[in-house]
């Protein structure tokens, strides 16, 4: 396929020109026009390129790109040593942050919540006009411990789970993936039973305790892997094209 219609598709099914984020979202480098296969990965990282060049892939996209507002405008150093492969390789990069997380179909939250088998699904979340995640009923009434424990499952990581009353039952879930961790608050003026999310700070433990809610932290990289993954069979169903995910070791 080329580049260019690859692109196009992205920007528009995630709706890019609709999210004011921390970063720049789409094509973040210009690689080879004729794209034959594709790499997926959470993060851009040194590990991920070296993958993508590895099994011959002409392009990689991910949740987490390689730019972000925070950055020195430089290429040096560790920084080099990430893009260079990219440019010497001829492999396009495509970024996509919170356009991924917010997707009521393909998005890391809207992912979790189908595996969860939610019910009565809403967008939930607001972010600078958008909503960055979903909000929806379990199927049927659990204890928070019992939940945590499936959620140690589905996610393949450790979870800490704040609770006021690890036997009180829990019946509605807000999910934000990745980094929202002061995210609860609207989960708890909502009345929402509990909060899904990837990381908590020392603070958030003991306010969510004292607000009775039940807060799931589940690993930044752990709940951010099925948005990309969905993403990519969207990719490989709607081009007929090779698709590989590139999956690391990250316990944050």
């Amino acid at each position: 396929m080329n580049l260019l219609e690859l692109e196009n598709f992205l920007n528009t099914f995630l709706d890019i020109r609709n999210f004011k984020d921390y970063c720049p979202n789409g094509l973040q480098v210009q690689g080879s026009e004729k794209i034959q296969k594709i790499g997926f990965s959470v993060s851009a990282t040194k590990e991920a390129i070296e993958k993508c060049i590895h099994h011959n892939c002409n392009s990689l996209i991910t949740h987490h790109g390689i730019f972000w507002n925070y950055q020195k405008k430089v290429l040096t150093h560790q920084f080099y040593n990430r893009v260079a492969p990219l440019i010497k390789n001829d492999i396009s990069l495509f970024g996509y942050h919170l356009p991924l997380d917010a997707h009521l179909d393909v998005g890391n939250a809207a992912v979790i919540a189908k595996m969860l088998q939610l019910t009565d699904i809403l967008p939930f979340g607001e972010y600078k006009g958008n909503t960055l995640g979903v909000s929806g009923r379990l199927p049927s009434e659990i204890k928070s411990a019992e939940l945590a424990l499936k959620l140690a499952t589905i996610f393949d990581h450790k979870v800490i789970h704040a609770s006021p009353d690890k036997n009180r039952v829990i019946n509605t879930i807000g999910i934000i993936t990745g980094g929202a961790n002061n995210e609860w608050t609207s989960a708890s003026s909502q009345g929402l039973d509990a909060y899904l999310t990837g990381e908590i700070s020392e603070y958030n433990w003991h306010d969510a305790i004292e607000a009775e809610i039940d807060y799931f932290a589940c690993g930044h990289h752990a709940t951010e892997k099925f948005g990309i993954q969905s993403l990519m069979n969207v990719i490989r169903n709607k081009f007929d094209i090779e698709v590989i995910f590139f999956d690391s070791e990250n316990l944050a």
